[in-house]
Parts: structure tokens; C-alpha cells; sequence
């Protein structure tokens, strides 16, 4: 209906503000950040293509890990670089509803992934005979294509619902759109039931990637306390996988944190809680897997002293 449209055209991000006396600093330390966490990633899905010892279900699902750190960042970093090098800082209603989709999406098929790969590890660990028969090319591929639609689906409708409401300011306290804040903007609370009932469901259902997570991992531990073998394994394949889940809840956790109670908190210390999830995760999450698996370690080592002769 047309009374539902937006009247707001543009967003004025005035989360900027507080970077006015540190551009220069700011735009390097950015830069910086996203050209390592381009390089990481990039390096990791171009030896896992090219490696055909390396077309295995845990490193298809890293694959995967690395390209969603690349799709959320994408949407971040060029507009972050481009607003501190600018006098003005506004992004247009079109381009927000779409940031805002591709933040979401991000941070739910993260969890999605790390999901998955939790799994793996499962059958790989507890049942290592039928390994081969369970994670078939075929079914991880279609374990990769639902840990990516899922969640986008699942944003899309939440985004969507965000769309129809009536704003009543273009002014957002932040250094990107986010979901809750544009909703926080709407003319009509009334209006934002269906939006929060929406957001409760899907933080229930990523609530249950999380149990599942943990439930995966009793059996995991279980299996591998009176095997030396299975220990082995765990410490070489399990420890970077729980890394990545522990930096991503901490991350996580400060969001929600930061959503819940950041009005208490200076808007410099918001700001930077709001973006640690778009650099620390994807920067640190194939350095993680590129140091502890051997077979990415020895073809990255190989690599660099074939370069070096």
C-alpha cells in the first residue's frame, strides 16, 4: 500500500562524526584490514580450488567459510573507505535495505556454516566408516547451498518486512545499516510487531544452530577421550573449527550486547562494537585454519619457498 512507502530517500550515517579528527589514521588502519582480509581469503579459496587432494567436505565447507567472510565484507569496507575520505556521509534508502540484507545474511550463514562444518566433524569423529557414504560430494554441496539460502531467505523476509515501514528520520547513529536500527526509525511502533516477532523466531532458530553445535561436540568429545587416534584428530580438524565458533559468538555477543544497552555506551565504543564482527571474524578465521591444518600449512609453505628460489 502507498501510505507504507518510505518518504525517506536518503540516510545521513552520523556515526561518522566521531571519526572527523582521525580520517587519515581511520582510512589507513580500513584499508589495511581489508586488503589482508581480502588476501586471506582470496589465497585460501584459490588453493582449495586448485588443490584437488583438498576437494574434501571440510575444506569445500572452509571454501564456503571464506567466501561468506568475503560477500559480508564487500558490502562494508569500499563504503566505509569511500564516507572517511568524504565531506558527506549519506547512502541512499535502495543501497541500505540492501547493506542491511547483506549484513544479516552474513552473520546468520556464518552460524549456518559453522553448523555444517560441526556435522562434519561429527561423522568424520563418530562414525568414521560410513564417512565416505554420509558427506558425499553430492550432499555437501547441498549442505553448502542450504547453509547459503537458508539464512538468505531468512534475512530477506525480515528486510523485507523492514521495507514497508514509514520512516520518520534519515538520520542513523551508526557507520553502516543494520536491520534493528532502520526498524528503530519507523514512525508507528505498532507497525514493528510483525518485524520483532519475525526477529524472535529467527534468533529461536539460530538458537538451535547453536544446540546443535554443542550437541554435535558432546558426541565428538565423548568419542575421543579414550582414543589416541580420534585426539589426534580432534586437536588437528576440531580446534580450528571451535575457534572460529568462539570468536564468532564473542563477536556476536558484543553485538547483541551492543544493540540491547549500546545507548549507555559512547558512540565511539558503538561504532566499534557494531564492525568487530566484519573484520576480526573474516580476518582471523583462515589464519586460524591456515596455521592448523597441515595440508593448507604445507602448500602455503611450498608456495612461498618455490617463490623464494
Amino acid at each position: 500500500m502507498m501510505h507504507n512507502v518510505s518518504h525517506v530517500r536518503f540516510f545521513f550515517l552520523s556515526g561518522f562524526n566521531e571519526t572527523v579528527n582521525f580520517k587519515v589514521a581511520l582510512f589507513s588502519l580500513t584499508f589495511m584490514s581489508y586488503c589482508v582480509v581480502v588476501l586471506v581469503n582470496v589465497a585460501l579459496i584459490v588453493i582449495i580450488i586448485l588443490d584437488k587432494n583438498m576437494h574434501e567436505p571440510m575444506y569445500i565447507l572452509l571454501c564456503t567459510f571464506c567466501m561468506n567472510g568475503l560477500y559480508g565484507t564487500t558490502s562494508f569496507y569500499p563504503k566505509m573507505l569511500w564516507d572517511l575520505l568524504s565531506p558527506i556521509h549519506v547512502i541512499s534508502y535502495s543501497e541500505c535495505i540492501v547493506q542491511a540484507l547483506v549484513m544479516y545474511s552474513f552473520a546468520c550463514c556464518d552460524l549456518s556454516i559453522l553448523s555444517v562444518m560441526a556435522y562434519d566433524r561429527y561423522v568424520a569423529i563418530c562414525r568414521p566408516l560410513k564417512y565416505h557414504s554420509i558427506m558425499s560430494k553430492q550432499r555437501v554441496l547441498l549442505l553448502a547451498c542450504f547453509s547459503w539460502l537458508t539464512p538468505f531467505s531468512i534475512s530477506a523476509i525480515n528486510i523485507i518486512l523492514t521495507s514497508r515501514l514509514k520512516l520518520c528520520s534519515p538520520y542513523i547513529d551508526r557507520l553502516f545499516c543494520m536491520n534493528w536500527v532502520i526498524v528503530k526509525l519507523a514512525c508507528f511502533p505498532t507497525e514493528t510487531i510483525v518485524n520483532n516477532i519475525v526477529s524472535y523466531v529467527t534468533i529461536i532458530i539460530y538458537l538451535f544452530h547453536g544446540l546443535f553445535i554443542v550437541w554435535s561436540y558432546m558426541y565428538v568429545i565423548k568419542t575421543c577421550v579414550n582414543s589416541l587416534e580420534n585426539r589426534a584428530k580432534f586437536m588437528q580438524t576440531c580446534v580450528p573449527h571451535l575457534t572460529s565458533l568462539l570468536i564468532f559468538l564473542i563477536t556476536a555477543l558484543f553485538s547483541v550486547f551492543n544493540t540491547l544497552f549500546g545507548s549507555t555506551l559512547p558512540p565511539t565504543i558503538q561504532n566499534v562494537i557494531a564492525i568487530e564482527l566484519l573484520i576480526i571474524s573474516p580476518m582471523m578465521n583462515p589464519l586460524v585454519y591456515g596455521f592448523k591444518l597441515t595440508l593448507i600449512r604445507n602448500r602455503i609453505l611450498g608456495g612461498i619457498t618455490l617463490q623464494m628460489k
